[in-house]
């Protein structure tokens, strides 16, 4: 398996914080996600990448052990793997030692002297690499036998899944393609719930990372963005508008036709002598509850005048006239 900086894939340093990470993570997959990207492979291979390395950059774990052994991650994680389905042991050559010998089915014998010339002693090499590579697993440096595995809860997943105004106020349904820990693609169907807002965490529980051992598999995450919506503005569970309104509504008063994300057409009485950039209330227009769906916000629209133009000589007149009466 080729060795990958997932920290330059991310774009970020390697002493880069889990929040640094996060955002990194968040803005690749919303620039790559699938989505944004229909037919376009190229973006696919890195939308796949990008999770490949917030999976590992996210734990801390993992993380520790990926910066430990470096271009040794790839042989560490098919050995980790090996461990806990009875395959071979581990191949020491990777880490320069001459790998085992034909027919061993047991570690090679690796001295102290080794593993520090490799690691060396200075800034907590040697110790640090002890700690990674050996916690836990029952084998220590010169051993001919391990133990098995602890049991542990799998890896939590995140998936970013971008929706649209309207299927956040209605919800909705995703199939997503998603990797397992061999590499293999599996196809999952998920519901997103009325509700979401830009940034929810929507939980699939059971869908994550295999466990080891005994261990429950970990979760999958559905990191929600809504898209922007060319007529409402969000505030938290409320909706705003700025709807035109011709001038003689406006004075006259009358009767305007209002949008909603239902679809449908709601009539809001304009009463007369109405100032321009009034803002009205509808309540109970707005977005559901992620908590109740049955609690839905407000919708506030506001009104913005629009002035008459190619004026008729008639009008013209009759505007005149009103001007004069107006003391104008």
């Amino acid at each position: 398996m080729e060795y990958k900086d997932y920290y330059q894939i991310l774009g970020v340093n390697k002493g880069a914080t889990e929040k640094e990470i996060k955002l990194a993570y968040r803005k690749l997959a919303k620039e790559l996600h699938p989505d944004k990207n229909p037919g376009n492979k190229q973006a696919e291979a890195r939308f796949k990448e990008v999770n490949e390395a917030y999976e590992v950059l996210s734990d801390p774990e993992k993380r520790q052990k990926y910066d430990a052994l470096g271009q040794n991650w790839n042989q560490y994680e098919q050995w980790q793997r090996s461990g806990s389905t009875g395959g071979q042991p581990f191949d020491w050559s990777a880490f320069g030692f001459g790998g085992r010998p034909a027919g061993a089915t047991s570690y090679r014998t690796v001295t102290e002297e080794e593993l520090r010339g490799l690691f060396g002693e200075g800034a907590g090499g040697f110790s640090d690499f002890f700690r990674t590579f050996f916690a836990g697993m029952g084998a220590t440096p010169g051993t001919t036998s391990r133990a098995a595995p602890r049991s542990r809860r799998g890896q939590d997943y995140e998936q970013p899944v971008t929706v649209t105004l309207e299927e956040a106020f209605n919800g909705s349904q995703r199939v997503l393609e998603t990797s397992t820990s061999d590499g293999k693609s599996r196809r999952l169907e998920v519901k997103i719930p009325p509700g979401v807002k830009d940034g929810s965490r929507i939980r699939i529980a059971g869908q994550g990372g295999p466990g080891t051992g005994t261990g429950a598999p970990g979760d999958l995450y559905l990191v929600i963005s809504v898209l922007p919506h060319a007529i409402f503005q969000r505030e938290d569970d409320d909706l705003r508008a700025e709807l035109p309104v011709d001038m003689t509504t406006l004075i006259l008063g009358g009767e305007l036709a209002v949008p909603t994300l239902k679809g449908t057409m709601l009539s809001l009485k304009i009463p007369p002598e109405t100032q321009n950039g009034k803002v009205f209330r509808l309540s109970g227009q707005g977005m559901p509850s992620l908590s109740d769906p049955a609690h839905r916000g407000d919708l506030f629209v506001k009104v913005r005048a629009v002035l008459p133009t190619n004026l008729s000589h008639k009008e013209r007149q009759l505007i005149e006239e009103l001007r004069k009466l107006r003391g104008g």
